[in-house]
This record gives structure tokens, sequence and C-alpha cells, in this order.
């Protein structure tokens, strides 16, 4: 359940903040099951890759959840806590629509934040994400290609 939960949180995130994020096992109470579930999230994700390869847009999305959802112990459980997620971000870009710049993304984290356990926290780490994708985009801002992928890669690893 909480690696199916953990796939999802990882699908629907923007793809820098997919990247950006990182689970400290060493945090947890039990770091071994942790570390387990962690590789299982991980395999999953490469199998829904795999599986969905070619495929572009709200197609690929579409199949990435399918695939993914169809790893879990119940799959539909899965499919409509995916379905839940993407609602709240539909209801959360028109809550903020309007908004430019830094007051939308404030508006994002908080609309996305406001029905987590610890909203505080959760808009907290937002804007922790939200200054780590700035800072990689002022220091790779003259790269093209490659040399970008390169840059953003290396100022990922570099946490």
């Amino acid at each position: 359940m909480k690696a199916s939960i953990l796939l999802l949180a990882t699908l629907f995130a923007t793809s820098v903040h997919a990247q950006e994020r990182h689970i400290d096992c060493s945090k947890a109470r039990d770091p071994k099951a942790c570390e387990e579930r962690v590789a299982k999230m991980k395999a999953t994700h490469a199998q829904a890759e795999k599986a969905c390869e070619g495929k572009q847009g709200a197609e690929r999305r579409d199949c990435l959840v399918k695939s993914m959802c169809a790893q879990q112990k119940d799959p539909k459980a899965c499919e409509e806590r995916a379905a839940k997620a993407k609602g709240a971000h539909r209801d959360a870009r028109a809550a903020c629509e309007g908004k430019i710049g830094a007051e939308h993304q404030d508006c994002m984290v908080k609309q996305m934040c406001a029905e987590s356990k610890d909203a505080a926290k959760c808009e907290a780490l937002g804007k922790e994400r939200l200054a780590r994708r700035e800072k990689i985009r002022e220091d790779c801002k003259d790269k093209r290609g490659e040399e970008l992928k390169a840059c953003i890669r290396e100022h990922r690893s570099a946490k």
C-alpha cells in the first residue's frame, strides 16, 4: 500500500520533482524494509517505463498508471487513488489560474498540501523543491542539449 502511494506520488509529480525526490531510509522505523520498498518501487517504475516506451503525453501517463497499478495487490484501488490525485492536481491548477510565476508556484504548493496530514511540513518541502529547481535553472540557463542534461544531473546528484 505504501509503495503504491509512493509510486503514484512519483508518477504525478512533475518530472523535476520526481527526479529530485529522495527517500532517506535511514530515518525510517525499519530501514531494511524501507530499502526493500524503494527497490520494489524502482523496479516497478522501470518496468512501467519499458512498457510505455514510445508513448507521449496523456497516453504515456495513462499507460504508466495502468502498468504500475497492475503490479499492485489491488489494481482497482490503485487506479482510484491515481484518479483522485489527478483530480486534486486539476483542482489545484484551477484554483491557481491567473497567477503567474512564483505566485502560481506558491499557490500550487498550498493547494496540493491542503489535504495532507501535515500541511505545514508539506508546504515547507514543496518550497524547498521549488528553490532547488530554481537554483538548477539559474546554474544551467546557458546550456543546451546534452550539456544541459549533464548540468541538471550534476546538480541533482550534488544534494
